[in-house]
């Protein structure tokens, strides 16, 4: 059976080179990157290599990057650290209604502080209006929260034209872009942000290795209290192999952004285009134009996003159905329910993240599997049932 994983913006398969970089890290060169012998410098250099090339995939400083253990873990200690480190400034946070649970709770997790949070709105694309966030800045906001890029939908924000809008009020800006970094260009100078979350399981690195970067200048707490690693805003010694390991991952990344999203996109249309042509009842979710280029999400009317997802394993295909967090959920996403989709449409769900080895061989197995499992539990489905019924004369 044809093998077809689609699931990248879960996770990405460690590539080749940077598992060869990371090797030596588990066996032979093991010294603490604190330690003043040379097996720890030499541990220290290469962390401080890993963070240039961090660094310049995000057209950032090195002393701007600081390494982390998840995605999730960035993006709390952007919201937590900088809202606590700059709270004389104000208490009220500003995030958009599709953000990350890792963004959305920690901002419930301030409220506790006795912060308040503003939920700003999208359009039936998921795409956020700037002028809403200006709308819902006040005296006392301190920091806003907006994606780069929503992994469930696909869709593109407008960060730069969002950070211009918070340059203007004095407001600090941290921008989720997990989904984004090592997939598209992505420069906090162009952006203009204050801080910015990766993952490098995200464009084939190592799960547990992420950053945050701070821009010089701005204030933030540690969440994790101890020595002096990341310049002594987060305590414990360094994991040198994940961290090498993203290092690479960044450099490899940054050298191929534009030709491997081209090519990728032509297979994510192919893949639009048919899908919707040979099944009835199938919306597209996100942007249309302005999304990810290896991403292609929808919902199919009458059934659940959980069944879709065990036929299509059982027919070789990995995919997904909403954020990597909440899959399990049998809840509606809330993304797609700030988009307005009805809750019945919303637990439909379904999104394929394309990687770079994905081939039109493996777009055409989709295709050809899908369908037939589209119509097989429509068959099954009492709201289908429904439908037809009410439909006859």
């Amino acid at each position: 059976m044809r093998k077809v994983y689609l699931d990248h913006i879960a996770a990405t398969p460690l590539r080749p080179e940077v598992l060869e970089a990371m090797l030596p890290f588990f066996r032979g060169s093991y010294g603490n990157p604190q330690s003043l012998h040379s097996a720890g410098q030499e541990a220290l250099q290469a962390v401080d290599e890993a963070r240039a090339r961090v660094a310049g995939l995000l057209g950032a400083a090195s002393e701007e990057i600081l390494f982390t253990a998840a995605g999730s873990e960035s993006n709390n200690f952007a919201l937590k650290g900088m809202a606590l480190a700059n709270q004389a400034r104000g208490k009220r946070i500003v995030v958009s209604a599709i953000e990350h649970a890792s963004v959305l709770n920690s901002a419930k997790a301030l409220e506790k502080l006795g912060f308040t949070t503003a939920l700003v709105p999208v359009d039936r694309f998921g795409r956020v209006d700037p002028g809403d966030v200006r709308k819902a800045l006040t005296k006392d906001t301190v920091l806003v929260s907006v994606m780069t890029a929503n992994s469930e939908v696909g869709t593109i924000e407008p960060v730069a034209e969002i950070a211009r809008v918070c340059r203007e009020n004095g407001v600090l800006v941290h921008t989720d872009a997990v989904a984004a970094a090592g997939t598209v260009p992505v420069d906090v100078k162009a952006l203009g942000v204050d801080a910015l979350s990766l993952a490098a399981d995200q464009f084939y690195g190592p799960k547990g290795a992420a950053a945050l970067f701070v821009r010089k200048g701005v204030r933030v707490l540690p969440l994790i209290d101890g020595g002096v690693q990341e310049g002594g805003r987060r305590g414990g010694t360094e994991n040198v192999p994940a961290i090498v390991g993203m290092g690479k991952a960044a450099e490899i990344a940054a050298a191929g952004l534009g030709q491997k999203a081209e090519t990728a996109k032509t297979l994510r249309d192919l893949l639009i285009r048919e899908l919707l042509s040979r099944a009835d009842h199938v919306v597209l979710t996100g942007h249309p134009e302005l999304r990810l280029p290896h991403h292609a999400s929808f919902c199919v009317e009458f059934i659940e996003g959980e069944g879709m997802l065990l036929h299509l394993d059982m027919k070789g295909v990995a995919c997904s159905s909403g954020s990597a967090c909440t899959s399990k959920s049998l809840k509606a996403s809330h993304v797609l329910l700030a988009m307005g989709l009805d809750h019945a449409l919303a637990q439909g769900s379904l999104v394929f993240s394309l990687l770079e080895t994905t081939t039109r061989e493996d777009i055409d197995h989709v295709l050809e599997v899908f369908p037939p499992i589209i119509d097989k539990l429509r068959r099954m489905s009492p709201l289908y049932t429904k439908y037809l019924e009410e439909k006859e004369p």
